[in-house]
């Protein structure tokens, strides 16, 4: 398959594919409804009963990642171009899936959690092209160490557990969900299991967690893979100055005299505007060693 771009986006937006192999009978713009074909025959082969074999069902969407490849059906229905449009298109397919668990009255044994891998490719030409900012008010995007490079929706439908509207400020990483299932199974992961995996099992319930078990900070690498990021509490640091990731410019030296890193306030300053490095030198120094024992340790449970 030959190279393919969109005019009028970033080399690596709208319908862009790199050159290379490809299966004979694969057809780009069928993957996504593939996928959800699937993911439906799946649930429907499932015993519904009582005693049936619990089902797991991880569907990890290609969109809407590029290629943006809406269908005729959603082609110019939104007011973002096609990636408006694919977007739409991921909704209407996640519908169908749910759908499915109804149809197979599976609907109210079901946990269903969605949620996303990592920020928008979206830049500041783009907002001010649709009006429309895909990272919600939050800095940056994809890959970087700013919120909008991590930041995702995390929703969760569990019918007579997680209350419906209920919202929680709770922390959560995505190996939170390994000790979270066990936790669910009330089945207890070994030691050398799971080592950043902390369960949110009470924040779903609304119960209070038990001593020294509630996530209150984790430890990311930024796309860059030269910036470090560790969130505790209400504070972040970032190791460098920039966005660490593919926001310009990624990397900025240091001004003599000047602050070598970011420090935050996410209660106060979620958009990240207000740079606290040098104003708490005891909270750098705290979150800096913090980091360097859980990186040195190789875990955080």
């Amino acid at each position: 398959i030959e190279a393919n771009a969109s005019e009028g986006w970033s080399p690596i937006q709208g319908a862009f594919w790199r050159a290379g192999g490809i299966a004979p009978d694969l057809e780009l713009a069928d993957v996504l409804p593939h996928f959800t074909d699937l993911a439906i025959d799946t649930i429907e082969a499932h015993p519904n009963a009582d005693d049936a074999t619990p089902l797991m069902l991880y569907l990890a969407y290609p969109a809407p990642h590029t290629p943006w490849l809406p269908s005729p059906k959603f082609a110019g229905k939104s007011k973002v171009d096609s990636y408006g449009d694919f977007v739409m298109m991921v909704d209407h397919e996640i519908g169908r899936v749910l759908g499915a668990l109804k149809q197979q009255d599976m609907e109210r044994d079901t946990i269903v959690i969605f949620t996303s891998d990592n920020g928008p490719v979206w830049y500041e030409n783009d907002t001010e092209r649709y009006q429309h900012d895909s990272a919600g008010g939050f800095r940056g995007m994809k890959a970087d160490a700013w919120e909008a490079g991590h930041r995702m929706p995390f929703i969760v439908r569990w019918p007579g557990r997680a209350n419906a509207s209920s919202s929680t400020d709770h922390l959560v990483c995505f190996t939170d969900l390994m000790a979270t299932f066990a936790d669910i199974w009330e089945t207890e992961l070994p030691q050398n299991a799971g080592p950043d995996s902390h369960s949110f099992l009470p924040a779903l319930l609304q119960q209070p967690f038990q001593q020294d078990s509630k996530r209150t900070e984790f430890v990311m690498r930024a796309g860059s893979k030269s910036t470090m990021t560790i969130r505790e509490g209400d504070w972040k640091l970032i190791t460098g100055l920039g966005s660490g990731g593919f926001s310009k410019p990624s990397r900025i030296p240091p001004k003599p005299g000047g602050p070598t890193g970011q420090l935050y306030n996410l209660k106060n300053d979620p958009a990240e505007a207000n740079n606290l490095y040098q104003d708490h030198p005891d909270i750098v120094q705290r979150l800096q060693k913090r980091m360097k024992q859980i990186v040195d340790d190789g875990r955080s449970r």
